[in-house]
């Protein structure tokens, strides 16, 4: 158990929160939730102790273990894999390096043995020798493959990092499990596994998400940070955003009653109180009107942004012809001879865990990259809009983010282009602000409004949802729902997926590519069911006795 007492914390003059009591119980998975902003992985940083409280204090049942999933990607970069992992488990990890000293002395004294043998009982307490395979068991169900376990941190990709520092943190049962992000650059599989995980883990996790499924899948409980404070809600995200909007709603409606009750008064005091027959019932209701007090309705933190994609083109029914397209790069076969036709009411994700090949296809439909043969051919209503997954080149320019708008705009008119970045969530004077400083979220959102003043038909969206924040995904979300046009994407998000899909493709390691027409459900479903039936013959060609 671990718990916050009358935290409060502060950044300057500006409380993050105040007065925080809460109790994180055994047994639960708790969703830390709120705008960009809101103080959630300053909340984490609080909890872990890497921060200090302004006032109040963090207490833990005595003799549990923490850990944390680390955001520092490099840190353990001249490690062995493996053995980053093990160190999950700080003290099991030192008592297997301490071990391994004393065995490796030539000159082995009776105290090395006196002290070998208490260490080996400690490590026997703490299931030691289960402890590669246990850690083997993390990365392989995170997609980090056998060949991988013994090499150096810093010989692996980001993504593979992520999953190393998340399975670190699973490592060892921990008591208590803190996750800043931790479906952040996980492919949909890791995802999915990761989940399953957490369903059975019997101890404390404490999660920050903007994964709405994720969070639904796992939480049971909810922690809302606005209005300066933390209030818990039982249930997952869909119960909390349920739960709040009914309490908001009676609240206005509890308000508007008593503003009538208010007006009653007030109309009958003006009206008798010069009258001496209704004099005291005059004054009776000057009282009555005194008692009223109308609930304080803050302002939430959460800001909805508004995505909109409007096309200035009707689209036909000739969209994109793709024909045996080929893509090897430094050897590795990529692309191995793609062909598919998309239709005109199409909205297509790329799932599974080849996303490089996904964002190479990207990359060649919108002409940044030659493929070494195959053929594509856009169809002439088509105009199309890119979100690339680094775009950090767009914005190493000295333009303000109105100036760098209005750059990608036919209409060159700043009022114009205001009125896109006023949807995105930039007022006007942030229209001045340089887009080579802003942060992460904010340039996926500059993107988007390029999109939108785009006009385009077609959009092509190589992992949108990266930086955003739940009320922005949720309006990307729905504002490629009722997109009129053709779409192409990559997501980690679960329910972004499913509610906009139409259409699955994946490419597999070996470049082929599998096309369904489905949702991503069904398709999950499918696959399942594939692989329990392939399982299944393989059980029972062994068992009769079939060999190759």
């Amino acid at each position: 158990m671990i718990q916050a007492n009358n935290v409060t914390y502060r950044v300057g003059r500006k409380a993050l929160f105040e007065d925080v009591n809460i109790k994180f119980t055994e047994g639960n998975c708790y969703g830390i939730i709120g705008a960009n902003g809101a103080g959630k992985s300053t909340f984490l940083k609080i909890l872990s102790g890497e921060l200090e409280t302004t006032s109040g204090d963090i207490s833990m049942t005595p003799g549990q273990r923490l850990s944390v999933l680390e955001q520092d990607h490099f840190k353990y970069d001249e490690m062995v894999v493996l053995d980053t992992v093990i160190s999950g488990n700080q003290r099991l990890f030192d008592i297997m390096k301490e071990k391994e000293e004393i065995y490796a002395k030539e000159d082995f004294s009776d105290e090395d043995g006196i002290k070998a043998s208490e260490l080996e009982a400690e490590f026997a307490e703490m299931n030691g020798w289960e402890a590669e395979s246990d850690a083997e068991a993390l990365l392989n169900g995170l997609g980090i493959e056998t060949d991988k376990h013994k090499v150096l941190m810093n010989t692996l990709t980001g993504n593979e990092r992520v999953k190393v520092l998340l399975a670190r943190a699973l490592f060892g049962n921990p008591d208590i499990l803190l996750l800043d992000e931790p479906t952040n650059h996980l492919d949909l599989d890791a995802i999915n596994w990761l989940e399953e995980f957490l369903i059975n883990f019997n101890n404390t996790v404490i999660v920050v998400s903007h994964d709405r499924y994720f969070l639904n899948r796992v939480c049971t409980y909810t922690a809302d940070i606005d209005y300066g404070k933390i209030t818990l809600f039982t249930g997952n995200y869909d119960f909390w955003y349920q739960s709040s909007q009914l309490i908001m709603q009676q609240r206005k409606e509890a308000n508007k009653k008593k503003e009538e009750k208010i007006k009653e008064l007030q109309e009958f005091i003006q009206r008798f109180s010069a009258n001496a027959s209704k004099a005291k019932q005059a004054t009776s209701r000057k009282r009555a009107l005194e008692k009223i007090e109308l609930d304080d309705i803050k302002p939430s933190s959460r800001k909805y942004p508004y995505v909109d994609f409007r096309p200035n083109r009707e689209i036909g029914n000739e969209i994109l012809h793709v024909e045996d397209l080929c893509k090897t790069i430094d050897g590795e076969v990529i692309l191995d001879h793609v062909s598919f036709i998309l239709n005109h009411n199409d909205k297509v994700a790329f799932v599974g865990g080849n996303e490089r090949a996904a964002s190479v296809l990207f990359q060649i439909l919108m002409g940044e990259m030659k493929s070494d043969s195959g053929d594509y051919k856009w169809g002439v209503t088509t105009s199309q809009a890119y979100f690339p997954k680094n775009y950090n080149k767009e914005f190493d320019n000295d333009y303000n983010i109105t100036e760098w708008l209005t750059s990608y705009s036919e209409i060159k008119d700043a009022t114009y282009v205001r009125g896109f970045l006023g949807r995105m969530l930039f007022p006007g004077e942030d229209g001045v602000k340089k887009v080579r400083v802003l942060s992460g979220g904010e340039k996926v959102r500059c993107l988007l409004s390029k999109m939108m003043i785009s006009g385009a038909n077609v959009l092509i969206l190589d992992e949108p949802t990266n930086h955003l924040d739940m009320e922005s995904i949720t309006a990307l979300n729905n504002g490629l729902i009722k997109f009129p046009g053709v779409v192409l994407f990559t997501c980690h998000d679960h329910q972004f997926v499913e509610t906009t899909a139409n259409r699955i493709m994946e490419i597999l390691p070996d470049g082929k590519l599998v096309d369904k027409i489905t949702t991503y459900d069904e398709y999950l479903a499918s696959n399942e069911s594939a692989r329990k039936n392939t399982v299944y013959t393989a059980e029972a060609e062994e068992e009769i006795g079939f060999e190759d």
